[in-house]
């Protein structure tokens, strides 16, 4: 009886010692290793999703930046001004006449937004399409013989002429006009045949231009 007992005992307490090595049991290296390899895996794609962002984010940068300069770019192509007299540096001179009808060209500048105004021809051209005015004077000493004329010219168009005729003394004359021009149009001041203009530091022949609005 005794025997009996003391068996049943040794077996209960052989299944607690059994629970209770299973409840404190440590995980198995091989638990660890795919934990960690989850983890990498996770880690990896968060770096690349990171840079997959950076890439959009640069792409949209870049997008933008284009935007901005075309923005710029327009908006200078819409400010357009400039004014010049026909000699520089203060010097005082009568061209013509002459039996052919150069381009005068204006030399001393002192305004030229957008530098469509060439210097050097003498030249405007149209940056962008819209409604340009244009002022221009002309001015030469009387001799009775040669009248001080100038033509506005667009392309290859007379538009309008200055004009002045006297006897004696100092004759001017001065014209405007508005003109729907395309891009790459040109304009110019053209002194007439047989005809003088002259400028010294007072600036009596000028040509002005501006860019009214486009269209």
């Amino acid at each position: 009886m005794k025997i009996s007992v003391s068996f049943t005992l040794l077996l209960l307490l052989g299944a607690v010692s059994a629970e209770e090595s299973n409840d404190y049991q440590l995980p198995f290296p091989q638990d660890i290793y795919i934990a960690l390899e989850q983890m990498t895996a996770s880690l990896d794609q968060q770096k690349a999703d990171m840079r997959l962002l950076q890439r959009e984010t640069q792409e949209q940068v870049s997008q933008l930046k284009t935007e901005v300069d075309k923005l710029k770019q327009q908006q200078q192509g819409r400010q357009v001004a400039f004014s010049a007299s026909l000699l520089a540096g203060g010097q005082a001179g009568t061209l013509g006449p002459f039996p052919s009808a150069p381009t005068l060209v204006f030399q001393h500048v002192v305004t030229n937004i957008g530098n469509a105004y060439d210097p050097n021809s003498g030249v405007f051209t149209a940056p962008v399409r819209g409604a340009y005015n244009f002022d221009w004077s002309i001015g030469a000493h009387a001799n009775n013989r040669n009248p001080s004329a100038a033509w506005l010219v667009k392309n290859s168009e007379h538009v309008f002429i200055a004009y002045e005729h006297e006897t004696a003394g100092f004759m001017s004359s001065s014209k405007g006009a508005t003109l729907l021009l395309e891009v790459g149009d040109i304009v110019f001041v053209r002194l007439a045949g047989d005809t003088r203009a002259y400028d010294d530091i007072n600036h009596h022949t000028t040509f002005s231009g501006s860019l009214l609005f486009t269209m």
